[in-house]
């Protein structure tokens, strides 16, 4: 990363006032991110469920919902996707409709009827808030790191389903999406034994922050010259650099199980950073993975609802390693 701004600099008059500001906009709104509310809850599906909170790893308060299932041996713990909340995101509403209507992503993606999906093919789920998302507590400044922090309160989750009298025994599953797929990845790196019993991992649509601004510059019109200079903006913010926030690395700490899915089309990302994400995850007899890609959209919220218009593939997976 340069300390200067050589490219910046070469830009005159009111192009270089609209890249300025644009760069600054674009540096804030990756900094910190806008809350979205609970607009649901399993009640909806009459699911017997526990309002939760539990501390992250550094003690932030984490809240969430415990829906026990009859009878089951393994528990499905799941995160969320960055500006969501554990129910999902009203993105057919103002002000999430502007901040992602320029993608496409202006529809509503109600998470609560993938936890009625897991419930009915018999795992308990535990389903939280992130810190500095929905109802848990802000933490760090309100800065989202794209995993880093964020891999506290995967590790949270892990040890309040382990502190629970009625959960000691259970096995666990992660189904883990986009900033909670990041969070979990760095997760793993960061502290590889509280991973000991997790049977596998779904990894819904993990993203390198690189990769998502590159393509906000296209859609920007900005020069890609400027990308260093955005990355200096933004370490100034949050004292992380674009390549600290990558999951890549943290991805060759996996070891178990895992499923990766992404829209293939998604014009916030492109299938080279995914692809680099999963060929980062060991590969062999004992460390099963798979890769799949959703064809025929360009919006990355049709990853999101994917598993609730087509569960079989991943609930098979699941299956196959808590089973």
């Amino acid at each position: 990363m340069t300390t200067s701004v050589p490219q910046l600099d070469i830009v005159a008059g009111r192009a270089r006032e609209r890249f300025d500001t644009l760069l600054n906009t674009i540096a804030d709104n990756f900094s910190v991110s806008r809350r979205s509310p609970i607009l649901h809850t399993p009640a909806e599906h009459h699911l017997h469920f526990e309002d939760v909170t539990f501390p992250s790893e550094d003690g932030t308060p984490l809240e969430g919902w415990l829906v026990p299932a009859a009878h089951a041996d393994t528990i499905v713990i799941v995160n969320h996707p960055r500006y969501f909340s554990r129910s999902g995101l009203p993105a057919h509403v103002e002000p999430w409709r502007s901040d992602f209507g320029a993608t496409g992503n202006d529809i509503e993606v109600n998470l609560v009827r993938d936890i009625a999906i897991l419930h009915d093919a018999g795992y308990h789920v535990l389903a939280y808030d992130l810190r500095n998302f929905g109802h848990s507590g802000a933490a760090n400044g309100g800065l989202t790191s794209a995993g880093i922090f964020e891999s506290r309160d995967v590790i949270g989750s892990l040890i309040y389903v382990r502190s629970r009298s009625d959960l000691q025994q259970v096995k666990i599953a992660l189904f883990s999406r986009c900033l909670g797929a990041n969070a979990t990845l760095f997760a793993m790196q960061r502290a590889p034994q509280m991973f000991g019993n997790v049977r596998c991992l779904v990894a819904c649509q993990p993203l390198s922050p690189r990769m998502a601004l590159e393509r906000a510059f296209e859609r920007h019109g900005l020069p890609i010259d400027l990308m260093d200079e955005l990355d200096r903006r933004i370490k100034l913010r949050t004292s992380f650099g674009l390549n600290d926030m990558s999951p890549i690395n943290a991805a060759r700490s996996v070891r178990v199980p895992t499923l990766v899915y992404q829209v293939h089309a998604d014009v916030m990302t492109r299938p080279s950073d995914v692809q680099a994400i999963f060929d980062a995850i060991p590969d062999h007899d004992a460390l099963p993975k798979e890769l799949f890609w959703i064809h025929g959209t360009t919006r990355r919220w049709d990853g999101y609802l994917h598993f609730q218009n087509e569960p079989n593939r991943i609930l098979a997976w699941l299956e196959r390693y808590t089973r």
